[in-house]
């Protein structure tokens, strides 16, 4: 059975050792794209505060005035009073010129480059208006397509080739998933002796031992991590696979049907503003790290803020309501407590595979598992080349034996 399982591990392995290193790789390079991308661009996200923060509806007005044609589907403000504000534009929908021309050529996903609230635009929205909240100036017209994270990304998810990057990625996902079960049964050692030398580097050996406990010792300890990792890499692959772990938890992650504004016409009154939206959530709910606001899309839905509670790791545990958009009432709140099994699950799926769980913490940790992950099949490859050379010494032994043995008397 180890001989049988040997050879599953190797040959899966030198499968997609590839495809394997490139996805951590990229994926080590992911995890602190936040802090990153803010301490490279921060004139983008700060700016000096300077007086009172205009209102929301002022600073919607000002922006529509810089981008004519354009509408804001979302704002988002911070607790910070020198960070920006962000602005989500609507700009086209599906079929546009952009698209026609393939200016985002992955598949389709609604995909958080982000974390912290800050969200990629859809299909048919456009881009984000980074917003002095003080003067209504924009700072910058953000794509995040034409960013060097997002081809980081693209070569994280499909490998800048599209729907078949995607099922390729997909598929060496799976097979990882193998590598790791595989790996531990070949793991599991026999003695106590032998569990000792299993559990520790030799770093006073020579290269191939190191290489050896570098790829078995290492392996040992980032194995569990690395199939979390693998394991929600999964469900955005496959949605058999996303469909089945909801199956078997018996449970959705379709959230329950936004409620509904009261009609217009019997209200007789007009939709409220951002800023109204805003001070009302605040009176329920002050000083959150940030508060997203989403304008209905029609006459009947319901005005929706989402924030984010002060002192929060988990960047998906936001808090959201629901308010009449035309008087502002709350319809609905709801917190991540508050969520179905199959909500949480999906809301928390995310920050697990980012490493972003449990903040700052949990990101280095992610980040070594995700380098470790990228000298796996290197080192795994070294030990399948020196053991091929074992046994074409041990084969070639024998044989120059022989033919040294002197020839037998007539």
């Amino acid at each position: 059975m180890k001989i049988f399982f040997r050879c599953i591990h190797l040959y899966l392995g030198l499968t997609a050792g590839l495809v394997i290193t490139i996805s951590c790789l990229t994926g080590a390079l992911l995890v602190f794209e936040k802090e990153l991308t803010e301490a490279f661009n921060h004139d983008r996200y700060y700016v000096t505060p300077a007086g009172e923060r205009l209102s929301l509806d002022k600073v919607a007005a000002l922006v529509k005035e810089q981008v004519p044609g354009a509408g804001i589907s979302r704002m988002q403000i911070f607790a910070d009073p020198a960070r920006t504000i962000q602005v989500t534009l609507e700009e086209g929908r599906k079929g546009s010129k952009k698209e026609a021309a393939g200016e985002k050529k992955g598949p389709k996903e609604n995909t958080s480059p982000m974390g912290n609230g800050e969200k990629a635009p859809k299909k048919g929205k456009g881009r984000i208006a980074f917003v002095n909240p003080y003067t209504g100036e924009i700072v910058e017209l953000y794509s995040y397509s034409k960013t060097f994270y997002y081809k980081v990304f693209s070569l994280h998810r499909w490998l800048l080739a599209g729907d078949t990057g995607k099922a390729i990625t997909g598929a060496s996902t799976l097979i990882f998933v193998f590598i790791l079960i595989t790996g531990i049964i070949l793991w599991w050692p026999k003695t106590r002796n032998i569990f000792k030398q299993r559990i520790k580097v030799k770093w006073d050996g020579g290269w191939k031992r190191l290489n050896h406990d570098l790829h078995i010792v290492l392996g040992f300890y980032a194995a569990i991590f690395l199939f979390v990792s693998a394991f929600t890499g999964l469900t955005w692959s496959y949605e058999w696979f996303s469909n089945g772990l909801y199956a078997v938890l018996h449970t959705s992650p379709k959230p329950v049907a936004a409620p509904s504004s009261a009609p217009a016409e019997i209200i007789n009154s007009k939709s409220i503003t951002f800023e109204a939206a805003l001070a009302s959530v605040q009176q329920t709910a002050p000083g959150a790290v940030f508060y997203a606001l989403s304008a209905p899309k029609d006459s009947t839905a319901a005005f929706m803020v989402s924030l984010l509670p002060a002192h929060t790791l988990n960047e998906a545990a936001t808090t959201t309501y629901y308010l009449d958009q035309f008087n502002g009432k709350v319809l609905k709140s709801e917190t991540f407590a508050q969520r179905n099994l199959g909500q949480k699950v999906r809301s928390t799926i995310k920050p697990l595979h980012t490493g972003a769980i449990f903040g700052t913490a949990s990101k280095i940790f992610a980040l070594i598992i995700a380098l470790l992950g990228v000298t796996f099949p290197t080192t795994g490859t070294i030990m399948w080349i020196n053991r091929t050379r074992k046994k074409k010494k041990s084969v070639k032994a024998p044989v120059r034996a022989r033919e040294a043995e002197p020839a037998p008397a007539a």
